[in-house]
């Protein structure tokens, strides 16, 4: 019989698990951190507090909040006693001023760059130019900045035809942006309104957060084989995301917890890449990542330590 005791010492071929990339710039914004701090430090007041629908947009941070005591509300009632919570997208003037009147105690978690834009908003009225807004007219963070008016402002949605004919009977306009438009869309049309407009204003108002993580997203699904985007599907910024890197690579996914993510997704992927979007907690990331790598190791036949 051949002596097979060689064999022992021939190194055994293993695959590789799939590389797992985060972006640095996954999840929370400064504006999403900030919003929950002050709730949960305004939760520990010993008042009733309420908020008129979601702090943010998502699900797990709406779960957080509740859990402290805030109580999500659908309309103002009497507020004696009581601590209005303004969400991060803000809110119009209108409301703050019927909160006020009913005997509500304000605290305003409005992200100070959407505080920005209203300043900017109120700030052209006072000019005498028209408010044009660059966004999705029924997000919360647009229908604030609409309440910063008192004449009605013109919303132009990436995904309509620009109205120029309205537009060029306005006389002198500024216009604002969503803070989490596309940035390449806006500066097209940027362009655009400002050689077609004889007085116009553009305030380019896509916060620094967006910027970093559309900036990272259109280079990550280039150089992965599969992109997964974490985040609710109520999320303005996260929609975007997977709007680019959908384009770039057809094997990006949007989930919303790491039970969404199929392995069927990762069939023969060397590596994949993971942003989030502004408003998804860390820990939803991080179990993503895990499930990932739990995939990818059980696909490659190695038992995990």
């Amino acid at each position: 019989m051949p002596d097979l005791s060689c064999w022992n010492d021939l190194p055994v071929r293993r695959e590789k698990v799939p590389e797992v990339v985060v972006a640095s710039s996954a999840g929370f914004c400064f504006g999403v951190k900030r919003a929950i701090e002050i709730a949960e430090k305004t939760a520990l007041s010993g008042n009733e507090v309420v908020v008129l629908g979601d702090i943010v947009h998502n699900q797990d941070v709406v779960r957080r909040i509740q859990q402290s005591g805030i109580r999500k509300i659908a309309r103002l009632g009497k507020g004696d006693g009581k601590i209005f919570l303004v969400r991060a997208h803000g809110c119009s003037q209108e409301l703050l001023e019927k909160a006020m009147a009913r005997g509500y105690k304000i605290v305003d978690a409005t992200c100070p760059m959407v505080k920005h834009i209203h300043h900017l908003a109120r700030k052209s009225e006072k000019e005498g130019r028209a408010l044009v807004v660059i966004g999705d007219q029924n997000h919360d963070e647009v229908r604030g900045i609409l309440g910063q008016v008192r004449k009605k402002a013109l919303v132009l949605q990436s995904d309509k035809p620009v109205p120029w004919q309205t537009l060029e009977r306005l006389g002198p306009v500024a216009v604002v942006v969503q803070s989490t438009e596309d940035l390449d869309r806006v500066e097209k049309l940027g362009g655009k309104l400002q050689q077609r407009l004889k007085d116009v204003k553009f305030y380019n108002t896509i916060c620094q957060p967006t910027r970093k993580k559309q900036e990272e997203i259109r280079s990550l699904p280039l150089r992965h084989d599969v992109v997964i985007i974490i985040g609710s599907k109520t999320s303005a910024n996260t929609r975007r995301l997977y709007e680019i890197a959908r384009v770039l690579n057809p094997r990006t996914y949007w989930v919303q917890s790491a039970r969404e993510v199929k392995p069927d997704w990762l069939g023969q992927a060397r590596s994949i890449a993971v942003t989030a979007g502004a408003s998804t907690p860390d820990e939803v990331t991080a179990a993503v990542v895990r499930r990932l790598k739990t995939i990818g190791s059980v696909k490659k036949g190695i038992k995990e330590e």
